[in-house]
This record gives C-alpha cells, structure tokens and sequence, in this order.
C-alpha cells in the first residue's frame, strides 16, 4: 500500500457485480469499503453522514449521475472524489474538473491503478482546499478594503466615525480595527503653536 494510512472508502455504483469487484480490489490495497450507494442521490447524503475518507464514483447512475453528485458534495461536504467510467473518453477529464473531482479511472480498476488514481485524487482535493482558503482570505481582505472605499459617516464636529453598527468611534480606532494600519500620536506645527504658543519660534519681524 502506498498511501499512508487505510483510507474509508465510499463505493457509488449502481451495479453489485461491479461494486463488489472494486471493494475486493480496495481491500487489496489495505482500504475499506464502508458502504456502497446505489446512485448519486444515496452517495450525497451518505457522504455527508458518514463523512469517508474518499469517494469511488460510477458517472452512469440512476436518479443522479456521478458529475451531479460530486459536484453537490463538493458544494455541501467537500471531499476526495475518483470517478469512474467505463469509456474512455478525452473529454472526461475536462468534465471531471468542472465538478471537482480529482481523477478519473476506466473499470474494472486494477488494484495498482486504483492506488495511483486515489492518490492524485487525494493530492488535487488538498489542492482545491488551499486554493478555497487562499481565495476566502482574499475576499476577506477584499471586502475591508470595500469598507473603507465607500462614504463613511464621519461627525463634522470631532471627527469621529459611525460604524455598521451604528456606533460613533474614534477615526483612529475604526481604521486600526479595518486595516492594518497603527497610530502613533504626534502634534502637528498649527496646533503646536495654537496650544503651546510659549515653545512655538516665533518669526522675525
């Protein structure tokens, strides 16, 4: 076995003779086969309760095809997907892209195949899960700058800013709370001379 630990498998075929031979080569390979889904409506819901390390999904089901389902579980329970196919066909790789899945694999899999393909699915799903993190922070980061883009509310009189929740601030508090910006106080020339006229110079005549 290659990978590092067995994984809990999720088999979604229609068909028990299939089914059974891809758990036969599963256990092969060191990993279990927790349970079998008739089509892709039982995988998305039996993902999501059972939550498996990996899942083997036929693309030729009833009721919901394996691109639909894993395109659902990768929206609602994001997880390692393999689909399987019994064409051969350039396209599907393309289509098995589009919905998330990380690799394709033709039946009946050998044990070896099926090692090598579980593998790259695993290492692609860890892929797409930085690249989802990457682009959440991003958007985070996004959206503050829109906050700080739009018109704020800010009091003609002592400057202070209403924030969303409707509460007056310190400017400073509300750009330090929205950006990475820190104050440090210092007294400007004309306030300087307005406030502490005895330590201004004072301009020759």
């Amino acid at each position: 076995m290659i990978t590092q630990k067995p994984l809990r498998v999720l088999i979604a075929e229609d068909s028990d003779p299939m089914g059974e031979v891809i758990r036969r080569q599963l256990e092969k390979i060191g990993h279990t086969a927790i349970t079998k889904a008739v089509n892709g409506l039982e995988a998305v819901a039996l993902v999501k309760s059972l939550q498996p390390d990996l899942v083997l999904m036929d693309i030729e089901m009833p009721e919901m095809d394996g691109l639909e389902a894993t395109r659902l579980i990768q929206e609602t329970s994001p997880t390692p997907i393999v689909l399987l196919t019994a064409h051969d066909d350039p396209k599907m790789i393309v289509q098995a892209g589009k919905v998330g899945a990380g690799a394709y694999l033709l039946k009946p899999p050998n044990p070896d195949e099926l090692e090598r393909t579980m593998i790259i699915a695993i290492a692609r799903f860890a892929d797409l899960m930085e690249l989802r993190r990457l682009n959440a922070e991003l958007k985070s980061a996004l959206d503050n700058v829109k906050v700080l883009s739009g018109l704020l509310p800010i009091c003609s009189n002592c400057k202070s800013i209403r924030n969303d929740k409707g509460y007056w601030e310190a400017v400073e508090s509300y750009i330090t709370e929205h950006t990475e910006v820190h104050f440090s106080h210092s007294i400007c020339p004309s306030c300087l001379a307005l406030l502490y006229p005895e330590y201004t110079p004072q301009k020759s005549k």
